[in-house]
């Protein structure tokens, strides 16, 4: 059954510690706050990390849907304790404003193939696309963008053919579960023992692709409201689901907004023929106005550069620093009021001291 969850003999040698502790594996298939679905050789258990793990999760976080984790068995009740996380091969993450600090949060781990998805309506938006296959491409997965509900298009070729535009490579494939086009060739994208996740926002028809892969009603799911094409939240937690063919795909909660802090990697993948223009300047501070010997001007007046593709550059550019001086402000702000709250308490531990000698 582990096999089904893509367990190998290259993992089994990394668990070979884990082992020897008498440790059990098992790959985190749910995920609802504290509490995890994990499946193992025999079962799927439930299971919460251990005190330890807690404590010392640090920058890797605490286990998310794709971990590969090591449990101790609780034949008592049918339940695990999470006592280690193995290191992942991949990582979708994005920064989440935690107690007024910047915290990184873990999406989904150990991912082959990033499914981008937004619905072929009155909400397409290039640069929300673009954001999303930054924090793809970041993740060390293959990005695919995923254009759903094709039949509300009135020009869905016309519409696909610019998003594939905007970043050559990528594959870019349109469904319609309504129509039910398009399904196998987005299914061809993931091999059967490979994982994929579907990010997206709210109302884009992720919880449907994988009722129709399942064939089954297993996600709950909500129609985009008429009145202004937006979608409502539907998946509250992430679930890492097998479909028959094999492969394994994971829906998470719809993402308004995809964190841009420590995606600068993935943002010049995205524009990479953008960061090569920067760097033929002339000048090594062109501003790419007026200057002279500017690559990116003569890139957009000679065609081989879209004037639109500049524009998304350098938004994506000023939003990616506005988030690091924003993180920054706030970090330094919980500094401050950490160490007023140390000052406060030497003082009043000043009072009580001369109070006592009294």
């Amino acid at each position: 059954m582990i096999e089904e969850y893509g367990w190998s003999d290259r993992r089994q040698t990394a668990f070979a510690e884990h082992a020897l502790a008498g440790l059990t594996p098992g790959r985190v298939v749910l995920q609802h706050r504290d509490s995890y679905l994990v499946a193992t050789d025999g079962a799927e258990l439930k299971a919460e990390a251990s005190g330890r793990l807690v404590h010392e999760a640090g920058e890797i976080g605490y286990p998310a849907v794709g971990d590969w984790v090591a449990l101790s068995l609780n034949p008592q009740d049918g339940s695990a304790t999470i006592h280690a996380v193995l290191p992942r091969d991949t990582a979708l993450v994005r920064k989440a404003a935690v107690d007024s600090t910047r915290q990184l949060q873990i999406l989904a781990a150990n991912i082959d193939v990033v499914f981008v998805v937004t619905s072929m309506n009155a909400d397409l938006n290039l640069r929300r696309i673009q954001r999303y296959l930054a924090a793809a491409r970041q993740s060390g997965a293959r990005p695919v963008v995923v254009l759903t509900k094709s039949d509300l298009s009135a020009d869905p070729e016309r519409q696909a053919a610019e998003i594939a535009a905007s970043d050559p490579g990528c594959p870019v494939v349109m469904v319609s579960v309504k129509q039910s086009s398009g399904l196998d060739a987005l299914l061809d994208q993931v091999k059967p023992g490979e994982t994929c996740v579907l990010i997206g926002s709210s109302g884009v028809g992720k919880s449907s692709l994988v009722n129709t892969f399942l064939n089954e009603d297993r996600m709950a799911i909500r129609a985009i409201r008429e009145a202004d094409d937006q979608g409502r939240h539907t998946t509250s937690h992430r679930q890492l689901v097998l479909l028959p063919g094999g492969q394994l795909i994971l829906d998470t909660p719809g993402i308004r907004e995809v964190g841009l802090i420590d995606a600068e990697d993935g943002l010049n993948t995205v524009f990479d023929d953008v960061e090569v223009l920067t760097r033929s300047c002339r000048f090594s501070d062109c501003g790419h106005a007026t200057e002279p010997g500017c690559a990116v001007n003569a890139a957009i007046a000679d065609g081989s550069l879209a004037p639109e593709r500049w524009a998304h550059f350098q938004k994506l550019t000023l939003e990616l620093a506005a988030a690091e001086q924003k993180a920054e402000r706030v970090a330094k702000a919980a500094e401050k009021r950490r160490l007023a709250g140390q000052q406060k308490a030497y003082r009043a531990s000043k009072r009580d001291h001369r109070g006592g000698l009294r």
